[in-house]
């Protein structure tokens, strides 16, 4: 009796201790895996893209000075007719053209205002030409001295109406600049693992990142580069 109970508690025994050796290296390799699995590399990936504006605003603002309010708007009248032609026989649409209300401060009821004023009204009158015709504007922003033949001095230095050159089609170009952005990210991540002496499995994690537009430079705002910087997350193997 003794005898087979003996028995029984060794086979009891050495079963326990295959399935605790079982669960032992089962663990031991999920560990191993969970390692694996979190031996990643992380990069970025840059892509630039110099395009030409498609889009302009610009705004030829300038001003108009007198005694008496129904003679400063007459000339302004008179200016409104002359640049508006100037503008349409050069090519630009009358649709792409709007005149904003004028701008009038009575130089006489300023309250901080007291010394005496040679003209009484001084307003500010803006027209707007808004055109994806920016070669054009740009030549004709040139030739602004026809008009201040014409007694129309357009005002050049006032941050308020500065010329906006845009880029509209972002989308069109999105594409493209993502998958180089992610190719110039592999090829990092790829030396990266050579240099580690491992191999480059799947992506764990991508972010494509923010695209930003700004001038090329100062001096030719009409000319953006396009940036984008992807983000990617990379397994390592050995």
């Amino acid at each position: 009796m003794e005898k087979s109970n003996s028995k029984a508690l060794i086979i009891s025994a050495l079963i326990l201790a295959i399935g605790l050796s079982v669960i032992g290296l089962a663990i031991q390799a999920g560990i191993v895996h969970f390692k694996d699995s979190e031996r990643v590399v992380s990069v970025k990936g840059l892509s630039e893209m110099e395009v030409k504006a498609d889009r302009v605003i610009w705004p030829l603002m300038y001003k108009e000075v007198g005694q008496e309010i129904q003679v400063v708007y007459s000339n302004i009248e008179s200016s409104n007719k002359k640049i508006v032609e100037f503008l349409t026989s050069n090519g630009i649409p009358a649709e792409q053209i709007s005149i904003s209300p004028a701008k009038v401060i009575d130089m006489e009821a300023e309250q901080y205002n007291s010394s005496p004023v040679k003209y009484r009204y001084n307003v500010t009158q803006v027209i707007i030409v808004a055109s994806d015709k920016v070669d054009l504007v740009r030549q004709l922003m040139a030739r602004q001295s026809d008009l201040l033949r014409q007694g129309i001095a357009i005002g050049a230095n006032d941050y308020q109406y500065n010329t906006s050159f845009q880029f509209t089609k972002l989308n069109e170009i999105k594409p493209e600049m993502i998958q180089k952005a992610t190719q110039n990210a592999r090829q990092a991540a790829e030396k990266f693992a050579t240099d580690s002496q491992s191999t480059l499995g799947k992506i764990k994690y991508a972010n494509q990142g923010q695209f930003s537009i700004t001038d090329r430079d100062e001096n030719t705002p009409y000319l953006k580069t396009v940036r984008v910087v992807t983000t990617v997350e990379y397994y390592l193997k050995d």
